[in-house]
């Protein structure tokens, strides 16, 4: 089953990653104070419901994960990217965009797409590059 998980930054600083869709019988979500611990406690839950179904004899789903980040998430997630380079990939002020990471300031619909198509360029490099 196809699912899509949600990872974002709350107001109070702590992070939380949960499943949209309906679940049969079960809602899954984990929190934590970065993305990563975030999504691994999601995961972990996830794994418990399966043991916990199992033992009743009842089936849960296999689940495939599709992350959908917003700003600050995805920086704290993968914090291995460079959000200057990122800024400059996209057109974007490196200031600006470390407010955008920050949760400072938001960035606009125009400024979004920007970043987004930066952060899929990347991806695609990536995909095609190996050692």
């Amino acid at each position: 089953m196809k699912v899509t998980a949600i990872m974002e930054k709350a107001k109070d600083g702590y992070y939380s990653c949960f499943v949209e869709e309906d679940l049969p019988g079960f809602g899954l979500a984990g929190y934590g104070d970065t993305a990563e611990a975030a999504k691994e406690d999601m995961m972990k839950a996830y794994q418990e419901i399966k043991e916990l179904q199992k033992e009743e004899g009842q089936e849960v789903p296999e689940l495939d994960f599709t992350f959908r980040y917003d700003m600050q998430s995805f920086f704290n997630y993968f914090s291995f990217l460079n959000v200057t380079k990122v800024a400059e990939m996209a057109g974007i002020n490196p200031s600006l965009m470390r407010q955008y990471t920050s949760g400072v300031t938001n960035a606009g619909q125009k400024q979004y797409d920007k970043i987004r198509v930066a952060v899929e360029r990347i991806s695609k490099e990536l995909s095609a590059a190996t050692f």
